[in-house]
């Protein structure tokens, strides 16, 4: 009986002694603060937040291991934010994958500066004291801001953000066929080409819509006015060009007459310096001609003198004689010149 009746009150004291063990614990745990991240993440909905003020902005990813590496150091930075003057954000790529591309990010970490609404890329290490000197030194003014397309406030950067966000949905999508739901990895890439198929058709099929809903016929008289016009003007460009091709034949000719023409006069003038020639060859052989029959003359008819002298000296008059000029000499000569005169006919011709 009295074992039966202490078995309770151990159990009863024991239960007292853990409610005011618990009661004593609970007021110091909730006086302990939770630990507070002064980073901001930002979302394509508050980006927008960034165009006010100055601002340092971190893209990474979950899974980075130099994102993790940078994690303190980029926490101890926004704790002194106050101090500086600065806010501090972050982005996820994975969950945010339109801010990504809005801002074109290719590398992780990615670091970005921003001063009312003008950004520029920070390429430092990343960490605490490299990121206050940028601030207080002011060192983000030596870089080359993102203007033109190249700012995340433009169109061309707003619709890159759009195709960004897009293929991120279509990763969860393939994600969801591929693990949630079990599917074979080709069977959702074929499942992608057809709904990029059907789209595009989609799109054309509204185009065309779009266009026929604008476009208005003209009246049959003035499309045939214009067909009109259109075969006149081709027939008028057919025209100029047979002009042209006309000019152009003609141009031929007449650079071909005068080539003609120079070739003639320049054969006519070798011909006359030919005649020139010949006509002097002529005068040295009719002159060489008289001066040797007017030696001839001059020599006299034989006297007695050369009777006595040829009866004496028989062997030498032979020798004068042989040297006196023979008619044959002079035939040969004119024969020369009157076949230099056919050849030069002949030339002429």
């Amino acid at each position: 009986m009295a074992g039966g009746r202490c078995g309770p009150q151990l159990t009863a004291l024991l239960a007292a002694w853990v409610a005011a063990v618990a009661a004593t614990a609970g007021p110091e745990q909730a006086a302990l603060p939770a630990e507070q991240s002064w980073v901001q993440p930002m979302t394509a909905s508050n980006w927008t937040l960034v165009m006010e003020g100055e601002w340092m902005l971190k893209f990474y990813a979950p899974w980075c291991p130099s994102c993790q590496q940078t994690d303190s150091e980029w926490e101890t930075f926004a704790k002194n934010g106050e101090m500086l003057q600065i806010s501090v954000g972050k982005v996820d790529v994975i969950q945010e994958p339109g801010l990504s591309g809005r801002f074109f990010v290719t590398t992780l970490p990615a670091f970005f500066h921003a001063k009312d609404g003008i950004f520029r890329r920070y390429r430092g290490p990343g960490i605490f004291e490299d990121l206050q000197n940028y601030i207080l030194e002011k060192k983000w003014q030596s870089v080359e801001p993102l203007t033109g397309w190249k700012s995340p406030a433009s169109l061309t950067m707003s619709g890159m953000a759009g195709l960004f966000s897009i293929s991120g949905k279509i990763w969860h999508l393939h994600n969801y066929f591929t693990v949630t739901l079990g599917i074979p990895a080709w069977c959702s890439y074929v499942f992608f080409v057809v709904a990029t198929l059907v789209f595009g058709l989609f799109m054309g099929l509204v185009l065309v819509v779009i266009s026929e809903c604008f476009y208005v016929p003209l009246p049959r008289h003035l499309s045939e006015r214009s067909e009109q016009n259109g075969r006149s003007e081709e027939a008028h460009r057919a025209e100029q060009l047979q002009d042209a091709e006309e000019e152009k034949d003609d141009s031929n000719e007449e650079e071909n007459k005068d080539s003609l023409v120079d070739d003639e006069e320049e054969k006519e003038d070798l011909g006359d310096e030919d005649e020139a020639e010949e006509e002097e060859e002529e005068d040295n052989l009719a002159a060489g001609v008289d001066e040797e029959r007017s030696e001839a003359n001059d020599q006299g008819p034989p006297g007695e003198d050369s009777v006595t002298r040829e009866e004496v000296e028989p062997e030498e008059a032979e020798e004068g004689v042989s040297e006196k000029p023979c008619p044959a000499d002079t035939e040969v000569v004119e024969d020369s010149l009157r076949q230099r005169k056919s050849q030069h006919a002949d030339k002429g011709l």
